[in-house]
């Protein structure tokens, strides 16, 4: 049996800018943070032939070319799996479609496995450019690399997206006082909506491809708010930093309608009106998770509970995506 992990992520500064309709023209730059919610996948071979799949349907067939989940299909053909007999189960500590990134972690989560069974070593770099080629060039999602890298790399982790399609990783450099300030002040909050990313982002990438002028703008703006936000965080200027998200949200809604709706605006106003510097929504838009950074934090807790929301209390991860287990 083997068990891998993969950690969910937030985005810090920058995200959008991932895109490779918008990257690979212009240069792409954000912070993302792993937390400590995971995706996992289970490994095992059965005594009969036959796939068995467990995610959030089941599926029984004989075939990888018969696999209805378009992820695991693709990933089996990937790493070149030539058995017929396993299980894979996926769990997740998040549902998917909240905007944490769990597509790109449940993909990074099945490689790694299934690289384990062939006994293979795949370092980070590999992992999240497989899993992109998974995702963008087979599937043609319409998506960018950030969330296979952080969930890949772990940590807190600079990312840039060259005109050429690389990308390179740096750690994002903060004492342990702002990286502790940051875990305790930074608040996420479920606004009990879930949507699929999709939609959102291939209006965005649409956009993009045919050089929209305000698009274009919208992002250039985004990736100047996320170097600004790394020079806050590597400063310890986090008041700054949630300053900065407030700045970054309020445009990032211009890039569709659908990014909010009335209640989540309603939400957010709600929570700067008590006591948050600054927030944004996580993921495409839509719905997902409200994440704010407070300076009173007991005071927006209250208030959001107050509200209904949920909170999820979390770490950062800093071992990316890992096997927890192979025996």
């Amino acid at each position: 049996m083997i068990i891998t992990r993969s950690p969910l992520r937030v985005s810090l500064g920058g995200g959008g800018t991932d895109l490779p309709s918008y990257s690979r023209e212009h240069g792409g730059f954000l912070i993302a943070g792993a937390i400590d919610k995971y995706v996992y996948i289970n490994i095992h071979p059965r005594f009969v032939d036959g796939f068995l799949l467990k995610y959030s349907h089941l599926e029984e067939v004989s075939t990888i070319d018969q696999i209805k989940h378009p992820i695991i299909r693709e990933a089996l053909r990937a790493v070149g799996i030539q058995e017929r007999n396993l299980e894979i189960t996926c769990m997740a500590d998040i549902p998917a479609g909240t905007g944490l990134g769990s597509s790109g972690s449940f993909t990074t989560a099945l490689l790694k496995a299934l690289h384990t069974c062939k006994k293979q070593l795949i370092r980070p770099r590999e992992l999240a450019e497989q899993a992109c080629h998974v995702e963008i060039d087979i599937l043609r999602e319409p998506i960018g690399k950030q969330d296979q890298y952080i969930a890949a790399y772990g940590g807190i982790t600079c990312f840039e997206f060259a005109r050429d399609g690389t990308v390179t990783a740096t750690p994002l450099v903060v004492t342990e006082e702002t990286l502790f300030n940051l875990e305790d002040n930074l608040l996420l909050f479920f606004t009990g909506y879930s949507r699929s990313a999709s939609t959102i982002l291939k209006e965005q990438d649409d956009m993009c491809r045919r050089s929209d002028s305000e698009m274009t703008k919208n992002l250039h703006l985004i990736k100047e708010l996320g170097m600004c936000s790394r020079l806050a965080l590597e400063k310890g200027d986090v008041s700054e930093f949630g300053r900065l998200m407030n700045v970054h949200w309020e445009h990032k809604k211009r890039r569709s309608a659908e990014m909010s709706n009335g209640m989540i605006d309603e939400w957010y106003d709600f929570a700067m009106a008590n006591g948050a510097v600054g927030g944004k929504l996580i993921g495409a838009g839509g719905g997902g998770f409200l994440m704010f950074y407070a300076a009173e934090k007991t005071r927006l807790r209250h208030a959001m509970r107050e509200k209904g929301l949920k909170e999820v209390r979390f770490r950062f991860d800093f071992e990316g995506t890992q096997i927890i287990s192979h025996s």
